[in-house]
């Protein structure tokens, strides 16, 4: 006799097996900076002062406390809780935070376009 199987019970089965293909297949993402330099992003961490607020690891001295800490920002979704975590975002978020946010904790502090990217290379290796 040939034994059926419950509608739900293939469902259920067919999902699994989708989901397990899908995650075999997962590539985590890769952010790579145009031009930026992660060795010369810690310099510069160090050099803008990011420590006095921010833990960041890899970062001597780095244990502030006002902002948020940035170990694993790489794998984050947002940057400030609401722009979306890509690299062009996040140079311009170091670059302006006010500009994105108006009235946030975070001042803008001059930083040029090719050592914000240096910096979010470097921020992009904590994962």
């Amino acid at each position: 006799p040939v034994r059926r199987q419950s509608s739900a019970a293939v469902h259920v089965i067919a999902c699994f097996m989708t989901l397990n293909c899908c995650l075999a297949n997962a590539v985590e993402p890769v952010w790579t900076v145009p031009r930026g330099n992660a060795p010369r992003g810690s310099q510069r961490i160090t050099q803008f002062g990011c420590a006095a607020c921010h833990t960041i690891p890899g970062v001597k001295d780095a244990n502030g406390n006002v902002g948020p800490p940035l170990s694993r920002i790489g794998d984050r979704t947002y940057i400030a809780g609401m722009l979306p975590n890509t690299p062009a975002n996040l140079v311009r978020w170091i670059r302006e935070p006010q500009a994105v946010i108006p009235g946030n904790a975070m001042p803008n502090m001059g930083i040029s376009e090719a050592d914000a990217r240096d910096i979010a290379a470097y921020l992009y290796t904590l994962r």
